[in-house]
C-alpha cells in the first residue's frame, strides 16, 4: 500500500478510535437513561455546523440519496445501538459489529459489482474471532432482541457504506457536504423521536455538555467526515476493516480508565484484531461480470451568504 492510501487509512481510522471511546465518554460524563437524546445530541448539532461550514444544499436526486443514506447511517443506526448497548454486554455488541466487513462484501458483489477475494473473507472471519476473543468472556448473557438490533444496526451501516462508494458525491460537493445532509437526514427522525418517547431534556451539567460536545464535534462531525472520505479514496471493503479499530480502542480505554487487565486470550484477540485490519487493506480486483454503471452525478446548490 503507497504512502498516500496509508495516510488516507490513518485518517480514516481515527473514526472508529473516537467511537471507541463512546461508551467511556457516555457512562462518566452523560446523563442516564436517555438513549434518543445522546443520538439526537450527536447528529444534529454535528450536522448544522458542517452545513454552515460547506455551505451546500443537496439538488435533484442527491435529496432522495441523502435522505436514504441519513436513515442509514445515522437516523436508524444511532437509535439501534442504543438499543443494543442497553441490552447487551459491550463485548457480545461488538462481537456482532465485527462482522460488517464480511456484509460489506456480501453487498459489494450486488450493488458494487465487485466480488472480494479470498484475503478479505479470511481477513474478515480472522477480525470476528479476533474481537471474539478480545471482548467476549463466559458470563456474557444474550438477549434476543438486543441481538436482533445490533446485527440490525450493522447491516444498515454496510448498505450504507456501500451506497456511499457506489453514489460517491455530487460534482462541486465535498464528503463534509454529504455527512453534513446525511446527519441532518437522520437528526429529522431523531430529534422528535426522542422528544417523543422520553420527553424534554433535563438539566445539564458541565460535565455533561463537555461530553456532548466531544461526541458530536469530534466523534460525529470530525469522525464520520473522515470515515466517508476514506470510502471515497479507498472503498468500502478496506475502509470497512477500520472499524475494528473500534473495540480494540474501547478495550485500551479500558485500560487506561477504568485500570482494567488484559489476559492472555485477550492479547491473542487484539494480536488477531490488528492482523486482520492490515490485511483488509488491500484493494478488491476482482470485478464481477456485470458491473453497475456509474451514474453520472448532480449538481449542488449554494447556500446564499448572509449578509454582512
Amino acid at each position: 500500500m503507497d504512502r498516500k492510501r496509508i495516510g488516507i487509512a490513518a485518517t480514516a481510522a481515527l473514526a472508529p478510535a473516537a467511537w471507541g471511546t463512546t461508551y467511556l465518554v457516555t457512562t462518566q460524563l452523560l446523563p442516564e437513561g436517555r438513549p434518543l437524546l445522546l443520538a439526537a445530541l450527536r447528529a444534529l448539532p454535528a450536522g448544522l455546523l458542517l452545513l454552515l461550514l460547506g455551505r451546500k444544499l443537496p439538488k435533484g436526486r442527491w435529496w432522495g440519496r441523502a435522505a436514504v443514506l441519513g436513515m442509514l447511517n445515522i437516523g436508524l443506526f444511532f437509535p439501534l445501538t442504543f438499543v443494543a448497548a442497553y441490552r447487551l454486554p459491550g463485548g457480545v455488541a461488538a462481537t456482532i459489529g465485527a462482522i460488517q466487513p464480511l456484509l460489506v462484501a456480501g453487498f459489494s458483489i450486488g450493488v458494487l459489482g465487485v466480488r472480494p477475494g479470498r484475503r478479505a473473507l479470511v481477513a474478515g472471519l480472522v477480525g470476528v474471532g479476533g474481537v471474539a476473543l478480545l471482548v467476549l468472556n463466559g458470563g456474557a448473557r444474550l438477549d434476543a432482541l438486543g441481538i436482533a438490533a445490533m446485527a440490525a444496526a450493522i447491516a444498515l451501516m454496510a448498505m450504507g457504506t456501500v451506497l456511499i462508494r457506489r453514489w460517491g458525491r455530487p460534482e462541486g460537493a465535498t464528503m463534509l457536504d454529504v455527512t453534513a445532509w446525511q446527519l441532518l437526514a437522520g437528526s429529522v427522525v431523531l430529534v422528535p423521536l426522542a422528544a417523543f418517547v422520553e420527553g424534554a431534556p433535563p438539566a445539564l451539567s458541565g460535565a455533561n455538555l463537555a461530553g456532548f460536545a466531544y461526541l458530536s464535534l469530534f466523534s460525529t462531525a470530525v469522525g464520520y467526515v473522515l470515515w466517508f472520505r476514506g470510502i471515497d479514496r479507498l472503498g468500502a471493503g478496506p475502509v470497512s476493516f477500520l472499524g475494528l479499530v473500534n473495540p480494540v480502542v474501547a478495550t485500551l480505554g479500558g485500560l487506561v480508565v477504568l485500570h482494567q487487565t488484559l489476559t492472555p486470550w485477550q492479547l491473542l484477540g487484539l494480536t488477531l484484531a490488528l492482523g486482520a485490519l492490515l490485511l483488509g487493506q488491500s484493494p478488491t480486483r476482482k470485478p464481477a461480470p456485470t458491473p453497475t454503471p456509474t451514474l453520472t452525478p448532480d449538481p449542488v446548490t449554494p447556500l446564499p451568504t448572509p449578509a454582512r
